[in-house]
């Protein structure tokens, strides 16, 4: 959310045709992401015949701390970092018992309802998942409960806007079991507490676009950064064409192949590759005027790449088996959209403005391609060092 509010002053900065202003505008929406970023809870959930059970795999330390991880993209960034960081040097065990003290607090913003009548939740087992690397957050799973009133009333399932997003998954008791994100502060639609959840097929793909979307706006600044390299390499069509569409046609290869678990690389790989893809393209951006024959085999190289990440978010959010390729083909139209939204603000930022003047390589193209390397190269070197 930070740094798309910042997309007004970034707009204005670059019009002031000004390399430091250009410079400073690049750094803003950079920034808040050199960090360890926030992630959704994820909730498992499981109906039975007089009660509801949950699983959800949280960030304890930042519930406990009160951030608001519905404003903030990054723990650094809240009035709470300080407490945050003290949270985190608690053993598991002390961590677990911060957590039981908080419960109380937590249970209001819990949002458990049949009908009209809100649950109670019942605070069960507590586990933190043991993290050897410090610098990254741990897990934490806790599990609840709540008795089901009599009847048939749906349920809905939320929670306050400051716990932040939920991904919300049913077990496979049912044959069609409900997946998907429940926004900050928002309930899940009515789940039936006997039978599968029924969705028709346009809210299945509009829910699976829209979630393809937000995975590059506002969320993937990285996938953002490598567009905006694609960009900036030259301001005629035929070359941004040929690298979109390379790039396009490998992440959705890989997309698929991922989601099917056909390929399966761990993220402490695939990350600080994708940081050195974006330095790769700023710094080509910055030597090449042309565009060079393997140029377009070195793009699609690394939308295979890309394509693994972005089926890291389906990995946590889910396909329903009997909708698969249509929802696989709605993420993939979500991420186009917001990359083709990326290139459109660029066009209206810069593009239309600066790109036929004689000064605009030198003076926007390459100080903005210098920023991005930057950046991509600070993320290799956090994502494999620290």
């Amino acid at each position: 959310m930070v740094r798309f509010l910042l997309i007004p002053l970034i707009l204005t900065l670059l019009r002031a045709k000004s390399t430091q202003a250009l410079v400073i505008g690049f750094a803003l929406l950079g920034g808040p992401a050199l960090a360890h970023e926030v992630r959704p809870a994820v909730a498992d959930f499981e109906i039975e015949d007089t009660s509801l059970s949950i699983t959800v795999r949280l960030n304890a330390e930042a519930i406990i701390a009160g951030v608001n991880l519905s404003q903030v993209d990054d723990t650094n960034d809240s009035a709470q970092a300080e407490d945050y960081d003290t949270l985190r040097t608690l053993s598991d065990v002390a961590l677990a018992d911060a957590f039981k003290e908080t419960w109380p607090a937590f249970a209001d913003g819990l949002k458990l309802r049949a009908g009209d009548i809100t649950l109670t939740p019942v605070l069960g087992k507590i586990d933190v998942i043991p993290e050897d690397n410090a610098e990254n957050p741990r897990d934490t799973m806790v599990s609840l409960s709540a008795v089901l009133p009599p009847g048939g009333d749906p349920l809905q399932i939320g929670w306050d806007a400051r716990f932040g997003s939920l991904v919300l998954r049913q077990g496979e008791t049912v044959e069609a079991p409900f997946t998907g994100i429940v926004e900050p502060g928002a309930l899940s639609p009515p789940l039936p507490r006997v039978g599968s959840f029924e969705e028709t097929a346009g809210q299945n793909f509009m829910r699976y676009l829209i979630s393809g979307f937000d995975h590059i706006i506002p969320k993937g600044l990285d996938h953002i950064l490598f567009v905006l390299g694609l960009f900036f390499f030259s301001m005629q069509m035929r070359p941004l064409l040929i690298q979109v569409s390379a790039f396009t046609v490998a992440h959705t290869i890989t997309l698929a192949l991922a989601t099917l678990g056909i390929v399966n690389i761990p993220g402490s790989i695939v990350e600080p590759l994708i940081a050195l893809s974006i330095v790769y393209v700023a710094v080509e951006n910055i030597f090449a005027r042309r565009m060079t024959p393997w140029r377009p085999f070195v793009i699609f190289g690394f939308g295979l790449l890309h394509g693994l990440g972005f089926a890291s978010v389906l990995g946590e959010f889910g396909l329903e088996p009997s909708r698969f390729i249509a929802s696989l083909i709605a993420f993939n139209i979500g991420v186009e959209v917001g990359q083709l939204t990326v290139i459109a603000l660029a066009l209206l930022a810069v593009g239309l403005w600066f790109g036929q003047k004689d000064w605009y390589r030198a003076r926007i193209a390459i100080p903005a391609s210098v920023v991005i390397a930057l950046i991509g190269a600070y993320w290799s070197f956090e994502r494999v060092f620290l």
